[in-house]
């Protein structure tokens, strides 16, 4: 009897809410008893796991499911979201060159960072790409390889669609089956919350972010121009009424928990659970959310082109503007080859450092500063990366329903 009324409690409670909770419970605990955040830590790397364990396997079967029960004729918009993800990964890597040349950052180059490989060219980054499309699906499916599994998921889909009633039949109970699976997880994110709160409190605190505070103002300062101002305008191109009231809701629902989770690939169940609360396209949305896990990456081309122009600074490297407008280029087109997992897009810092002949060794020097502030940089990005999916998808859904309405 008396869990009941903490039952109720629960479910009169929205899920916002309770995560906002676990997470001034994190903060508390570690400020007041630090020495427990060890224990509850294994909340938060539970609840990870659990989210990156059910993604792989739910992005195959709703992608293979809504391409192989497709009705001829029936609409989706994937080729306009394809080009908001474009427009706004470009966009915020401008912004992010812009904002560098106001105020340029100064970084302390002096420990190099070893032990990871960064690519060694566009031409590699692509060539990853396609690699990672052509992969063993089981192998894709271990790995997490969103690449790789959209594109079985949409073979196996077309090959489906062209079987017996049964077969599609049974390719919608298991997404619908998948998709219940993900909503128990997600209903475990405060607990979640409340334990990488904790442990990341605990174990870093805000002592290693003041030595860059004008460098995080900078980056985060640009993430949040781009989601308060640059994404609004590119959803009202495409609405042409306010678009606030969307904004903030992709960025309180989605753009909290990827905050956390840091990782877009982990945030796709949540994406994909809020855009069917919005009533979207299922065809649609099933599709664009994991495929703008792995490509849309505005928050990833603000920190490629940030902390490649403050090594440039550093170093007495003057950057003119045709070679700014290269590294915006540069920056979106890393950004898509970024991996969706915590601190991807820094091993592509790299890449954007050889524009301006600064060596490797160097360059990762910038990547070990990157890991510094990441705790910050790293959740920032994510939430920005992660919210932008779900919002530029419900804009080109909502704008061609209205234009079919009118």
């Amino acid at each position: 009897m008396i869990h009941r009324p903490i039952l109720q409690l629960l479910t009169r409670t929205s899920l916002v809410t309770q995560i906002i909770i676990g997470l001034v419970a994190g903060i508390l605990l570690a400020l007041l008893w630090p020495q427990a955040t060890d224990e509850v830590g294994f909340l938060g790397s539970l609840f990870i796991s659990a989210l990156k364990a059910v993604a792989p396997i739910l992005v195959f079967i709703l992608v293979a499911s809504a391409i192989a029960n497709h009705k001829p004729g029936q609409p989706t918009h994937i080729r306009p979201i394809l080009l908001l993800y474009l427009i706004g990964t470009l966009s915020a890597a401008i912004v992010a060159v812009i904002a560098s040349s106001l105020w340029p950052s100064t970084l302390v180059l002096s420990n190099v960072a070893t032990g990871s490989t960064p690519p060694g060219g566009i031409a590699e980054v692509l060539k990853t790409l396609a690699m990672s499309a052509v992969d063993n699906p089981v192998n894709a499916l271990l790995k997490g390889n969103f690449i790789g599994i959209l594109a079985w998921a949409i073979g196996l889909g077309i090959a489906i669609r062209h079987g017996s009633e049964t077969t599609r039949s049974v390719f919608g109970d298991l997404a619908e089956g998948v998709s219940l699976i993900v909503k128990v997880v997600i209903r475990f994110a405060p607990l979640g919350v409340f334990g990488l709160v904790a442990t990341t409190f605990a174990d870093a605190g805000l002592k290693a972010l003041l030595g860059y505070a004008q460098l995080l103002a900078v980056l985060v300062g640009c993430m949040l121009f781009v989601a308060l101002v640059v994404n609004p305008l590119i959803v009202f191109s495409q609405i042409r009424r306010n678009p606030y009231p969307l904004v903030f809701t992709c960025l309180r629902e989605s753009g909290i928990t990827a905050f956390f989770t840091r990782s877009s690939a982990a945030n796709v169940p949540v994406n994909l659970q809020l855009a069917e609360r919005l009533g979207l396209h299922e065809d649609t949305y099933s599709v664009s959310i994991p495929l703008g896990a792995t490509i849309n990456m505005a928050g990833a081309a603000i920190t490629i082109s940030v902390l490649t122009l403050a090594a440039a600074h550093t170093l007495g490297i003057v950057v003119d503007m045709p070679t700014a407008i290269l590294l915006c280029v540069v920056a979106a087109v890393c950004a898509c080859g970024a991996s969706g997992v915590a601190g991807g897009s820094l091993l592509l810092i790299p890449l954007a450092c050889s524009l301006f002949g600064i060596p490797s060794e160097t360059a990762m020097q910038v990547v070990a500063i990157g890991f510094i502030i990441g705790i910050l940089q790293d959740s920032a990005e994510t939430a920005l990366n992660s919210s932008t999916d779900v919002l530029f998808t419900a804009a080109a859904c909502m704008a061609k329903e209205e234009r079919s309405a009118s």
